[in-house]
């Protein structure tokens, strides 16, 4: 019989001895088991991405003992780090496997791009907030995260040097799909992104491209903070 790590995807096993032994692997096995795979997320690499990385190294120290609740819980600047169960179903939509190219649309405190690290070995995320862009960088280097790409700037317009990419999240609500990025999904790319008004209940869209052909599907209410911009069209 194999041994269970052999199972699991090779950027996993990358991941440093100080995660795997901390004071918080109980929360984050009842978090996967009693609100993610409770609630129908099934995608096997999420939820081992989701049991390993330490969510608590991704909010500030006075929230750190909520870390694992499932509730949105605030970052400074206007901004949140999202409930696991989103965070791990969003994970889920865009099939992230070996090989894949991944852009995250708001960086936030850095936990999204964690997630799809402990997964993949190339991924991308973008922050338009210098303070936050640093802070989710330092997070996710001293959590072990050191293959994450970190750029300040505005999302809107993507990361086109680094693309095609097979998967985009996007963890902010935009009034409309952004065209750059759908330019910037590989052939068979999956986006997913929160549609709406600000601070108002959104849309959760996955958009998929086959070949020339962009299609748009409508999954779920959700409310995300607004996407911001360096420039308002």
């Amino acid at each position: 019989m194999p041994h269970p790590y052999q199972l699991l995807p090779a950027a996993l096993l990358l991941l440093p001895a100080l995660l795997l032994a901390d004071d918080y692997r109980e929360e984050r096995e009842q978090m996967v088991e009693q609100t993610i795979a409770a609630r129908g997320v099934t995608h096997a690499a999420t939820l081992e991405a989701m049991r390993q990385v330490p969510r608590h190294h991704f909010v500030r120290p006075e929230h750190q003992g909520r870390a694992y609740g499932d509730h949105p819980i605030p970052i400074g600047h206007g901004q949140t780090i999202s409930q696991p169960y989103i965070v791990a179903y969003m994970t889920e939509l865009i099939a992230p496997e070996e090989g894949h190219r991944v852009l995250e649309i708001g960086t936030g405190s850095g936990y999204q791009a964690a997630i799809l690290a402990a997964i993949l070995p190339e991924v991308y995320t973008m922050e338009i907030i210098p303070e936050l862009a640093d802070w989710g960088a330092a997070n996710l280097r001293r959590s072990g995260y050191h293959h994450v790409a970190v750029k300040q700037g505005d999302g809107y317009y993507g990361w086109p040097e680094k693309g095609p990419f097979n998967g985009i999240v996007v963890t902010a609500a935009a009034g409309s799909i952004p065209a750059p990025l759908v330019e910037q999904l590989a052939d068979g790319g999956r986006m997913v992104i929160p549609v709406g008004s600000p601070f108002q209940t959104q849309m959760l869209m996955l958009v998929e491209r086959d070949g020339e052909s962009i299609t748009t599907r409508s999954l779920m209410p959700v409310r995300f903070v607004p996407f911001t911009r360096s420039e308002e069209p």
